[in-house]
């Protein structure tokens, strides 16, 4: 039996009650002796007439008094499911098949949840469930469904005639149809269902493709033919959401749960609508081209830096994509990565660190995640070139296409950004797991394990890199005017590459193939390796580990994460008393993308000691660009810069450490003070020494600035401390 995620709600919260086991003794009895007048068919009539509570009822009446009839069990099981709780949906559909092992309709339940789940498992189990029943239609269905989700147009097609043969009249075979004409804009279809839950399944296309106001438009119509559809009105208030209209989604998302349709999903989502956009925790920063939306408490120190970044990288990518944005762009930051995962409720693949809608852009804080464990500016970047590629195309580009451009411009920003090549992707490489890139959307809509979602990340990036070697950047341009044109992947391919889709597949692997090479062929060697170093470091064999360190390191020279080698390396030289190789040792860990904010500080302490305060400012900007929360580093790069005489990068610095809660007040404006007087901006200089004498009334070195600067002509060194 299937394991489903924390989606259901507990017992007491249960909007259809529960299932027997949560029930108390007495009340079972009373239940099972009523349903010696209950039947099946009851409990379909009141399911169909909406009476979910009543339905719940027989159906745990029945199951009681009839423990071994699977069907009672998968009837239930898809009452839970309409309702909202796979959790109890997945219990009932396992027990039906603990009864009887190819039960076609606990097979296909259990497809259902695997499918809304965007798990690989659906379309096998739809398979079985086929076996067992050649007749079940919505098995059928499904394999539509997931066929297009995979933008697998010809087998959609194929899929859901099938299903149309079993049936003229099903409504998802013609709304798989209908959808696939709507979705390249021919809007008079032969194939319109003309039924709510064919503009529902309509709806949950344009959104998988981004195509999020078109989305709205369906949902709209499927509560207009059923306005009791809360489905269709969850999907519709979560889209809201993603489309910055938070009023209007919270009303949808209200009426759902107080009609019973109950998840943690709209739970969730409502809290979070009440807590940044009610109770107002978000700061708003506008501007003409861009909007940052940040939590209070991490406001005035992260502005400076994310809304730079995004100036940036709007400068730069309107030049490269050739293409001007139409409105400005909105940036969420959160700091709880709960609430930015409710707010990507119902993507596909969210492991992820941000998402796009269009214009607006969600991702997480750096104090989010474990310190070092992404590069937020890496992120953003990739994020904002979603912004372009949705946008020049419509929303129509295919998954894998954007999301390779996104990685691509990753590193195309800086080498040392990026995610680095990793073991998933050295396995997928040397098990020859790669997937065709015309099927290479499979990979993140319906992985076959989580790990085929990174190294489907890392491929479409590797091809967006490998084209723009090979044809040039203009080719990838090229590309993407075409999928705006809504030509499919092999067309694109052999239109722009003149070649055919398997020989390009050949090409790249290969060239994939020949680049990682080295490190697939000792990747057990490095693991061994780094053990045997690890146990060396453990005994202090310092020489061992200086000895043996250099081979092993360039095995997997990509490998920064915990327990790198060259921080084990350069471990091994601080104990040995050898700076100069511990540095050089550290510098390489830098440039190769290594993102632990000790170890960068390290690095920084030791270029400083050597006298290299140039290059020792340049590692700690790195370190804002992946977790600026560290306070003592903005100290250690505004003395650097303030010394090298960069005014404006410390006022930024010292202008951090001022905001992130110092535990010297008094002096955090003193410095901010100094930098401002730097960069005669001595009005400002004037406004935080005030705020300094404020917290130390008796800070002479603030009193002393502040007596000189409020002198007329009084001239004073600033770098003087």
């Amino acid at each position: 039996m299937r394991k489903t995620g924390g989606v259901g709600l507990g017992p007491a919260r249960f909007s259809l009650m529960g299932r027997s086991a949560t029930r108390p003794t007495l009340l079972l009895l009373l239940l099972a002796a009523a349903a010696s007048g209950q039947t099946l068919q009851q409990a379909e009539n009141l399911w169909k007439a909406r009476r979910y509570k009543d339905a719940n009822d027989v159906f745990m009446a029945l199951a009681e008094k009839y423990p071994d009839n699977p069907d009672i069990k998968v009837r239930w099981g898809r009452l839970f499911l309409e309702r909202n709780q796979p959790e109890d949906a997945d219990a009932e559909f396992g027990q039906a098949l603990e009864i009887k092992k190819d039960h076609a309709g606990a097979l296909l339940g259990e497809a259902l949840i695997a499918a809304d789940h965007f798990e690989g498992a659906a379309a096998d189990l739809a398979r079985k469930a086929l076996e067992s029943d050649p007749r079940l239609v919505e098995a059928q269905e499904l394999l539509a469904r997931l066929a297009l989700e995979d933008n697998n147009n010809p087998k959609a097609i194929e899929e859901a005639n099938k299903a149309l043969a079993l049936d003229g009249n099903s409504v998802q075979g013609k709304a798989i149809l209908a959808t696939i004409d709507w979705l390249a804009d021919k809007k008079d279809t032969g194939w319109d269902p003309h039924a709510a839950k064919g503009y529902e399944t309509a709806g949950h296309f344009f959104t998988l493709n981004r195509r999020y106001e078109e989305a709205d438009q369906y949902y709209l119509k499927a509560l207009d033919m059923d306005p009791q559809l809360d489905s269709a009105r969850a999907e519709l208030g979560i889209n809201l959401m993603r489309l910055g209209r938070e009023s209007e989604a919270y009303k949808l998302l209200k009426g759902c749960w107080d009609n019973g349709y109950q998840s943690k999903a709209i739970s969730n989502s409502l809290t979070l609508l009440d807590k940044y956009f009610t109770r107002g925790h978000f700061t708003t920063f506008d501007m003409p081209r861009t909007t940052l939306m940040v939590d209070k408490k991490e406001a005035a120190l992260l502005h400076p830096y994310v809304e730079s970044e995004m100036l940036r990288a709007i400068t730069t990518y309107e030049k490269k994509y050739k293409f001007k944005l139409e409105h400005p762009v909105q940036v969420e930051v959160y700091p709880d990565h709960d609430d930015f995962a409710v707010r990507t409720l119902g993507m596909p693949g969210l492991g992820a660190l941000g998402v796009t809608f269009g214009y607006s852009i969600a991702m997480d804080s750096p104090s989010g995640r474990k310190p070092g464990e992404f590069h937020w500016a890496s992120t953003l970047w990739h994020e904002m070139s979603h912004v372009f590629t949705l946008s020049m195309t419509n929303h129509r580009v295919p998954r894998w296409f954007t999301e390779g451009m996104a990685v691509h411009e990753e590193t195309a920003a800086s080498p040392e950004w990026g995610d680095r090549l990793g073991p998933d992707e050295l396995t997928a490489i040397k098990d020859h797991k790669l997937l065709p890139v015309a099927e290479l959307d499979r990979g993140f809509i319906h992985p076959k394990s989580p790990s085929q979602v990174v190294v489907s990340y890392f491929q479409a990036g590797r091809i967006c890199d490998y084209i723009n070697n090979k044809w040039g950047w203009d080719t990838l341009l090229a590309m993407l005017k075409d999928f705006g044109n809504d030509d499919d992947t092999p067309t694109v391919i052999r239109k722009e590459l003149k070649v055919e889709p398997q020989d390009f597949d050949k090409e790249f692997i290969a060239s994939v193939e020949a680049e990682t090479k080295n490190t697939v062929a000792h990747l057990e060697d490095w693991k061994k390796g780094v053990k045997a170093m690890a146990e060396m470091l453990g005994k202090k064999d310092y020489d061992g580990v200086i000895r043996e360190g250099p081979t092993v390191r360039d095995w997997y020279p990509d490998y920064v994460e915990d327990h790198s080698v060259y921080e084990m390396l350069a471990q091994a030289y601080v104990a040995k008393g050898d700076k100069p190789a511990a540095t050089a040792e550290l510098m390489r860990y830098v440039k190769a993308g290594g993102r632990n904010p000790d170890t960068i500080q390290q690095a920084a302490k030791l270029l400083v000691d050597a006298g290299r305060k140039k290059d020792a400012a340049d590692v700690l900007e790195r370190l804002n660009y992946i977790y600026p929360m560290v306070s003592a580093a903005h100290q250690s790069l505004g003395d650097l810069w303030f010394e090298q005489g960069n005014a404006t990068g410390a006022i930024r610095e010292f202008g951090a450490v001022a905001a992130h809660n110092p535990l010297d007040p008094a002096k955090a404006h003193y410095d901010l003070a100094r930098a401002y007087h730097l960069n005669h901006q001595d009005d400002q200089a004037k406004d935080e020494l005030i705020s300094s004498l404020e917290t130390a009334p008796g800070y002479k070195l603030a009193q002393k600035l502040l007596l000189e600067l409020s002198e007329s002509g009084t001239q004073h060194d600033p770098i003087k401390k």
